[in-house]
C-alpha cells in the first residue's frame, strides 16, 4: 500500500490531478505503470477513461483546491462555456503559475543577448542536418548546440522554434512564435497590450503534424494571429512545456490557449482549444476571444497611455519648474553678484574717501604744524632782533621790498650781519617760503650764504640800503 500511495502522489505532483480516486483509476488502466499512464495523459490521444479526464479536468469544479504540489494551482474558477467536442470551449480562469517558470525566465534582455548568436549556430545545425552530419533531434533537447548561455526557458523556446521553423519553414505562412521563454512572452504581450496565443506541441501525437501544416500554417488563422496575438509554443516533452501543460490542464492535443497577464505571477485563461481544429474553427474562436477580450486592452491601452501622459505632463511640469527654478536662482546669483559688486564699490569708495580725509587731515595737520613751527620762528626770530635802535652815526636804515610790491622798513645796527637782516623778513611772514635771497640792484650784488657773517657796515650797506627780495626756483 505505501507503494501504491506513493505512485498516487507522484502521479498527482506531476500531471496535477487534485482527485486522488481519479489518479488510482488511471493508474489501475495502466496496470501501476507510473511512466506509461503520465504519458498517456499528458501525450496520448484521450481513450474511454482519459476522455472522463479531460472532461474533469478541462473544466474544474468551482471549489477545487490548488494543487499542493505547485505544479498548477488554480486559484479562482469564474464560468466557462462549451457545447460541443467539435467546438472549442470557452473557459475563464485564474491560474497562478509554477515556480519554476515564474523564475525560469531571465527577461526578454537575456534572450535577446543570445539569440543572436543561437541563431547564427542554428543555422549551421539545420544546414549540417541537411546532409545528415547532425546528431540531434529536431524536437529534442536543443541545449547542447547553445554557443552562449541564455536561460533554460528562453533555451527551450529558441529549440522550439527552431524545430517548428525546421520542419515547417516550406509554407508560406506559418505563426510567427516568439524566442522567449513564457514569463517573457507573456510580458511581451501585456507591453504590446496584446493577448498572448500558446501552442502546447506534442510531437508524438498522431494529429499535431497535420494540425501543424494545416492550420497553424493556415494563410489566414496565421496572419489573423500575427496581428492580434503575441504567439508563444512549448514543447511539451521539455521542462517548461510540460510545466505549462500541467498547468492549463491540457488533457487533449493539439493544444491550444489564449491568456493573458493577471497580478501576483497569475495568468488568466480565456480561451483553451483541445484536439484538433480547422482553421475556420480556430478562426471564430480566438475572433470570439478577441472581440470579449477588446475592453479589457483598449482600457488597458488608454490607461498606459494616460499615465504615459501624466507622466509626460509631470515631466514636463518638472522640467518647467526646474528651468523657472534655475532662473530664479539665476536672477538671484546676479542680484547677490550685483549687491555685491555695490558693496565692494562703496566699501572701496569708503576707503578711498577715509583715505583722502585722512589724507586731508594729515595735510591739514602739516599746514598747521608748519605754520606753527614758521610762527614760532617768526617770534623766536623777532625776539632774537631785539628793541629797533634810534637813529644814529652807528644804526644802518634798510628797506625791503618784496616780491609782492610791499615794503618793509627798519633800523640796524651797523654792526649787525647779513644774518640779522634775513632773520628779519622771516620775523615779518610776508613770504610762503624760506628759500629766497636779499639782493641790492645798483650794484647788483647777492647776499647769499657766503655773505651771511659779513656785518652790514662790512658789506657795504651803512648807512642805509635797499634790498630786493628774490624767491630761489
Amino acid at each position: 500500500m505505501v507503494d501504491v500511495a506513493d505512485k498516487v502522489s507522484y502521479f498527482q505532483a506531476i500531471t496535477g490531478v487534485e482527485d486522488p480516486d481519479l489518479s488510482t483509476e488511471i493508474l489501475q488502466d495502466h496496470g501501476w505503470d507510473l511512466e506509461l499512464a503520465i504519458s498517456s495523459f499528458t501525450g496520448g490521444n484521450p481513450s474511454d477513461n482519459s476522455t472522463a479526464i479531460a472532461s474533469s479536468s478541462s473544466v474544474p469544479p468551482p471549489d477545487a483546491e490548488p494543487s499542493s504540489s505547485g505544479s498548477r494551482q488554480v486559484v479562482e474558477h469564474s464560468s466557462t462555456a462549451g457545447t460541443a467536442a467539435s467546438r472549442p470551449s470557452l473557459t475563464w480562469r485564474i491560474i497562478t503559475l509554477p515556480v519554476s517558470v515564474v523564475s525560469g525566465s531571465l527577461g526578454l534582455v537575456s534572450g535577446a543577448i543570445g539569440l543572436g548568436m543561437w541563431v547564427a549556430g542554428g543555422v549551421l545545425s539545420y544546414s549540417l542536418g541537411m546532409i545528415g552530419l547532425s546528431s540531434s533531434s529536431r524536437w529534442g533537447d536543443e541545449s547542447s548546440a547553445r554557443l552562449v548561455h541564455v536561460s533554460a526557458a528562453a533555451s527551450e523556446a529558441m529549440g522550439f522554434v527552431a524545430a517548428f521553423e525546421s520542419e515547417y519553414g516550406f509554407m508560406p505562412t506559418r505563426l510567427n512564435f516568439v524566442s522567449d521563454g513564457f514569463m517573457d512572452a507573456l510580458q511581451r504581450s501585456r507591453n504590446a497590450y496584446k493577448l498572448l496565443f500558446v501552442y502546447l506541441h506534442s510531437p508524438e501525437h498522431p494529429d499535431t503534424p497535420v494540425f501543424c501544416e494545416r492550420t497553424l500554417c493556415n494563410d489566414a488563422l496565421a496572419a489573423f494571429v500575427n496581428e492580434n496575438f503575441v504567439a508563444w509554443g512549448g514543447n511539451i516533452r521539455a521542462s517548461e512545456g510540460f510545466k505549462m501543460s500541467n498547468s492549463l490542464k491540457a488533457s487533449r492535443f493539439p493544444f491550444c490557449a489564449v491568456v493573458m497577464a493577471a497580478t501576483n505571477q497569475r495568468i488568466a485563461l480565456l480561451q483553451q482549444v483541445e484536439g484538433p481544429k480547422t482553421p475556420e474553427e480556430m478562426l471564430v474562436a480566438l475572433q470570439r476571444v478577441l472581440e470579449e477580450s477588446a475592453p479589457v486592452l483598449v482600457a488597458a491601452r488608454l490607461d498606459a497611455e494616460e499615465r504615459r501622459t501624466n507622466m509626460q505632463l509631470r515631466e514636463e511640469q518638472d522640467a518647467a519648474y526646474r528651468a523657472a527654478l534655475e532662473a530664479d536662482q539665476a536672477r538671484e546669483r546676479q542680484r547677490k553678484e550685483e549687491q555685491e559688486q555695490l558693496e565692494r564699490e562703496a566699501a572701496e569708495a569708503e576707503r578711498k574717501r577715509k583715505e583722502e580725509e585722512e589724507a586731508r587731515l594729515r595735510a591739514e595737520q602739516e599746514v598747521a604744524e608748519r605754520a606753527a613751527a614758521l610762527a614760532k620762528l617768526r617770534e623766536e626770530k623777532a625776539l632774537s632782533l631785539g628793541a629797533e635802535p634810534e637813529k644814529g652815526p652807528d644804526v644802518t636804515r634798510v628797506l625791503v621790498r618784496f616780491p609782492a610790491g610791499e615794503r618793509k622798513e627798519r633800523r640796524f645796527h651797523s654792526d649787525d650781519t647779513i644774518q640779522r637782516l634775513y632773520d628779519y623778513v622771516d620775523s615779518l611772514g610776508c613770504l610762503e617760503t624760506g628759500n629766497y635771497s636779499l639782493i641790492s640792484n645798483f650794484p647788483r650784488v647777492i647776499y647769499g650764504s657766503d655773505k651771511l657773517p659779513l656785518s652790514l657796515k662790512e658789506a657795504g650797506l651803512h648807512p642805509q640800503a635797499s634790498l630786493f627780495v628774490e624767491l630761489n626756483s
